[in-house]
Order: structure tokens, then sequence, then C-alpha cells
């Protein structure tokens, strides 16, 4: 059975749930496992790179290419 045929037969399983405990209990360890996952996948940055970022931050402040996040809020209110 391949990877979707998988994720189809398991979200028909899981619609066929109707107690709470086991939802909450299968939200949990999905979170769970994504997190762990991507926990798994961090690799820390080398200082040449985090100083790149910092340098990038700095030009992009001083070219005014910035968000204000009065503005991002704004965007982000009419997402919805």
């Amino acid at each position: 059975m391949n990877l979707e045929a998988r994720k189809l037969s398991l979200v028909q399983e899981f619609l066929r749930i109707d107690n709470e405990n086991i939802i909450g209990a299968l939200e949990k360890f999905l979170h769970k496992s994504k997190s762990d996952l991507f926990e798994q996948n961090l690799k820390p940055k080398s200082l040449q790179q985090f100083n790149q970022e910092i340098d990038q931050a700095l030009e992009d402040e001083k070219k005014n290419n910035l968000v204000s996040a009065k503005d991002l809020k704004e965007k982000i209110q009419k997402w919805s």
C-alpha cells in the first residue's frame, strides 16, 4: 500500500472514531510526533551563517525594507 492509500485509510478509520478520549490521545500523539521530528531535524547554525543573517537584517533596516509589527498585525487581520 502506498503512502497516499495509507493516509486515506487512516482518515477513514479516524472518521469512524466516536470516542473523545481516543481523539484527544491521537491529537497529542500527532503533535508530539511532529514536534519530535522537527527537533531531530534541527541543526545549529554556523557562526558565519548567524553573522550573515545579522548583516542582512542590518542591511534591510538601512534600506527600510521592513514591516512594522503594527502593519503585520493589520495584514494578518485581513486574512480571515
